[in-house]
């Protein structure tokens, strides 16, 4: 049976990837859960077990694991993957630290699959996932020349901190995680700015999308922008394609394609918002209509749960997909 650990046990999202092993039903002989030296010690129930969360060192990570789980930072997992990879763990990591490693597969599984060089798998921005998603689809059957994102992303993701700012606001107190209050605000900046004027945000769209897609040709730019809302990213997604389809033709390969759920009727105002995708686990797409300023342009709305699909599902639909394959 399967050894199992995660890495960031008590954060937002390592707490829902427990929810997603227990909801379901992966199979493992054993889970060790494993946090940073203020959260160890802590008790967690799974699967009508309780367990205690340890403290993460270099010894641990240098025990037997067949699968790690990794929620925890661009630092923790850039010095503890390569550990448990060494001790022969295959590494599902959910921070930015690897995702543009040449020698590392980015990978969201309805659009590629990894192909181990290194026994370490990153896991996407959680805006790029719901955005390659719908792409995969549409440069399958009509090609993709250019992207252009523009993405409304919820406190949630910036984890407690983000919800805490929220809520700091609707009480009148200061933000202590964003630059600016977030509360009945918008605020166009998320992680640092870099020289060329964009921020990391908008650049790990960028990069990423080429990456999963496979596809460097294709031009991608994004404005990545924090809105004052709990759970669930939007992302507006302005994109060029090879050839020049009807919308009809559209949304039938969206619909027919894995985890996209097509909400689309304007004259009975039925579009996808965060509270309808909010805690499951699809990609939702509407308001899709034809671009008329430029030739083969469309726009496509996206709505997904960040902590769902666009970060605890994703790692989860990897580890389920490795299984699958061991069983084989």
């Amino acid at each position: 049976m399967t050894k199992l650990a995660l890495v960031g046990a008590t954060g937002l999202v390592g707490q829902t990837m427990l929810e997603m092993l227990d909801q379901k039903n992966i199979p493992y002989s054993s889970l060790t859960l494993f946090s940073s030296a203020r959260s160890a010690g802590k008790e967690i129930a799974v699967k009508g077990e309780t367990l205690i969360v340890e403290e993460l060192t270099e010894e641990k990570a240098k025990q037997s694991f067949d699968y790690v789980l990794m929620s925890a930072g661009g630092g923790t997992s850039l010095h503890f993957a390569p550990l448990f990879e060494k001790s022969g763990a295959v590494v599902i990591d959910n921070s930015s630290a690897w995702r543009m490693d040449d020698t590392i597969d980015l990978v969201v599984p309805e659009v590629n699959t990894p192909s181990l060089k290194r026994r370490i798998i990153a896991n996407p921005n959680c805006s790029t996932i719901q955005s390659v998603v719908p792409l995969k689809a549409l440069a399958d059957s009509f090609g993709v020349k250019r992207v252009a994102y523009t993405t409304y992303q919820s406190v949630s993701g910036s984890g407690w901190q983000g919800i805490d700012d929220l809520t700091r606001g609707e009480k009148g107190e200061a933000p202590k995680n964003y630059p600016q209050p977030i509360h009945h605000n918008v605020i166009p900046h998320i992680d640092d700015f870099l020289d060329n004027g964009y921020t990391k945000e908008e650049a790990k769209m960028i990069n990423e999308t080429q990456k999963i897609l496979n596809d460097d040709a294709i031009d991608v730019t994004a404005t990545c922008v924090r809105v004052p809302v709990l759970h669930a990213h939007a992302v507006a997604i302005n994109v060029t394609l090879e050839k020049e389809p009807s919308v009809a033709d559209i949304k039938n390969v969206l619909g027919d394609f894995p985890s996209i759920v097509v909400m689309d009727d304007p004259t009975q105002n039925i579009y996808p918002t965060p509270l309808d995708a909010a805690g499951l686990e699809s990609v939702f797409v509407g308001r899709i209509r034809k671009d008329n300023s430029l030739p083969n342009t469309y726009h496509i709305w996206s709505v997904s749960d960040n902590i769902q699909k666009g970060a605890a599902l994703n790692a989860i639909q990897i580890l389920e997909d490795l299984l699958s394959r061991k069983e084989d």
